[in-house]
């Protein structure tokens, strides 16, 4: 794994890392399903709205370690490699921990704002939630475009950045 110059990574389009974040989306599904059955048999949890915030709280740690050790690990989760997308600090080395740890939980801010307004505006219906974050999370993804590198708002927080990254041939 060779460091590359930051003048010569280039970001990836906007269309392609929202698929890579749909595709990751289908598969932390399945990471999230395994992780929930784990703790309902932990805690012996019957019914779903019981010991629900433990069960929040402890699928924001598994979702910050899935990211903090592929992060860390290579760059670039499953849906990342798919995608052909890195991430990399400023200077174009691998993020340390503490860099993928501050993105992870900067990434939030993909969803907190429309969380909040939706709990401040007492919303109950799904579809209103659901639209809501629709609407905000399009609106966070068109401010990358506002960003001299197009990289998204919690990337120029953390020092961090996207890149398009193609794996080496093959020596045959």
């Amino acid at each position: 794994m060779t460091a590359a110059a930051p003048a010569a990574l280039q970001t990836p389009p906007l269309r392609r890392r929202l698929a890579c974040m749909l595709y990751e989306g289908v598969l932390l599904f399945g990471v999230l399903m395994i992780a929930g059955l784990l703790y309902a048999g932990v805690t012996q949890q019957r019914h779903a709205l019981q010991g629900q915030h433990g069960l929040q709280a402890f699928l924001f740690v598994v979702l910050g370690l899935y990211f903090v050790w592929f992060w860390t690990h290579g760059g670039q989760t499953v849906a990342m490699k798919t995608w052909h997308i890195r991430l990399l600090d400023a200077q174009g080395q691998p993020v340390s921990r503490r860099r993928a740890l501050c993105r992870y939980l900067a990434s939030w801010l993909w969803f907190v704002p429309a969380l909040v307004t939706a709990w401040l505006a007492r919303l109950q219906s799904s579809a209103a939630i659901f639209g809501l974050l629709a609407v905000g999370m399009l609106a966070y993804a068109l401010l990358a475009l506002l960003q001299p590198r197009r990289q998204y708002c919690h990337d120029r927080l953390c020092g961090t950045q996207l890149v398009v990254w193609r794996p080496a041939p093959r020596k045959r």
